[in-house]
């Protein structure tokens, strides 16, 4: 594989790149000007359609034009349902051609590390020059001191609530715990607003609230080695059995069938009264606050606030969707595709894609934090620090390719949507013991 160096960004054999004067990735990263190539490049990028349209607009119609004019290289930008990224990254892997530049989420990328380039001389000088990478960034992204994808962004995820619903029912202020958090969503349900959580196969909102769950009651799927099977325990089967009482008597049941996108739909329709999310809820509220009013006739953007999970008996956790880019090895223009991630994660043109998601995506450095765009609107300021906290699948133990596996097959979340739909928490945390047996002692 081609590496884009301080001393080979001038002459890299078969890219033609005529002339830069930059000083490498540092230089790049300094001044936001690549090489330019002799023989247009065409880098073929794949990502989600964003949650927040404005930044797909942006990149369309301003930052694309802007990387090409610099760069010298055609982006072919495609956007897909985020649930339909892994099929394609597969499908390209297992034909030998496809996108150069692809979005995956979570810790997605240990799943295909050895059909990935190393990214590591990219991400090594961003992360430098902004002061280092949190560890989710690592961990989702690096293996053996290789990194295998570039970190893009984070994605909080915090509890979207109607303020005034939970007042109705006496909490002035979030639920604390899941017993709290229980009896407000009951009451809410017998005035026809219940808790909107989505527990289908979707890769963003089901296992970010099942894995912290599962932590918050003491469970987990492998100890601290990452290598042993843990997960039939009292803490699990007390989790589910809890589930089970809280699915019935507080939420919209329909959830097990939904996606990313119904529960968002459900609440700004008025139809629940809470739901995990990331800020696009709220976001779009905003865009068009004329659009999404209450049932009192006033704006629904003023009666929404933001809250992590409750905290269980072991505590309180979280987990983050978290966003990153490869470059599959079978890629012709790797060079070309480094070089455009360089470009994109200078600070002046990062901060135009940052700015434009509202704080529903955060930075992959702790450099975003103090962002003067969290002190526009407080309702927002929560998700300030999200790169800061959450755990990673596989937790306690290391993330890595088998934890990925099993986020990927949606195996937590189904223990509990199993036991929701009937099958007994004995009976539905021995199937997820029984799965993740498969998975880590294979």
């Amino acid at each position: 594989m081609l590496r884009v160096t301080r001393r080979n960004l001038l002459k890299i054999s078969g890219t033609g790149v005529v002339a830069a004067g930059t000083g490498g990735l540092a230089g790049i990263l300094a001044t936001g000007i690549a090489p330019a190539y002799a023989q247009q490049k065409t880098v073929h990028w794949l990502r989600w359609n964003d949650f927040v349209p404005a930044s797909d607009e942006l990149l369309r119609k301003s930052l694309l034009l802007e990387a090409e004019k610099a760069l010298g290289i055609k982006v072919n930008f495609e956007t897909v349902n985020g649930n339909d990224l892994q099929p394609r990254i597969t499908a390209g892997i297992q034909s030998g051609a496809g996108p150069d530049l692809i979005m995956l989420f979570n810790n997605h990328p240990h799943l295909y590390l050895a059909s990935l380039a190393d990214l590591s001389d990219v991400a090594e000088a961003v992360g430098k020059a902004q002061g280092g990478f949190y560890d989710i960034s690592k961990g989702n992204c690096s293996s053996g001191g290789k990194w295998m994808a570039m970190p893009f962004g984070i994605i909080g995820a915090m509890l979207a609530y109607r303020k005034s619903w939970f007042e109705e029912v006496g909490y002035k202020t979030f639920p604390k715990t899941w017993d709290e958090y229980r009896d407000a969503g009951k009451k809410l349900k017998a005035k026809g607003r219940p808790i909107g959580q989505t527990m289908g196969h979707s890769f963003g909102d089901p296992p970010t609230f099942s894995y912290p769950y599962l932590w918050s009651f003491g469970g987990a799927e492998v100890d601290e080695s990452g290598k042993k099977v843990v997960v039939n325990s009292k803490a699990a089967i007390d989790s589910v059995k809890f589930m089970v009482d809280f699915w019935k008597d507080a939420h919209d049941e329909g959830g097990l069938a939904w996606d990313d996108s119904s529960n968002n739909r459900a609440f700004l329709s008025g139809t629940i009264c809470s739901t995990l999310n990331g800020a696009s809820i709220y976001i779009a509220s905003t865009r068009k606050p004329e659009q999404y009013q209450t049932e009192k006739g006033g704006l629904m953007k003023d009666d929404i606030l933001h809250a992590p999970l409750p905290a269980g008996p072991a505590g309180q956790f979280g987990f983050h969707t978290f966003q990153s880019h490869v470059v599959p090895s079978y890629s012709k223009n790797q060079d070309a595709a480094k070089a455009f991630l360089t470009w994109l994660h200078t600070d002046a043109n990062y901060e135009k894609w940052f700015t434009s998601q509202k704080g529903f995506s955060t930075g992959i450095t702790a450099s975003w934090e103090k962002h003067k765009m969290w002190g526009e609107d407080p309702v927002m300021t929560p998700y300030a620090v999200a790169g800061r906290l959450g755990r990673i699948p596989g937790y306690p133990g290391p993330t890595g390719p088998k934890a990925a596996e099993v986020l990927s097959k949606y195996i937590v979340t189904d223990m509990y949507a199993k036991a929701i739909q009937g099958m007994p928490a004995e009976d539905a945390v021995k199937w997820c013991e029984n799965e993740l047996v498969k998975v880590y002692q294979t």
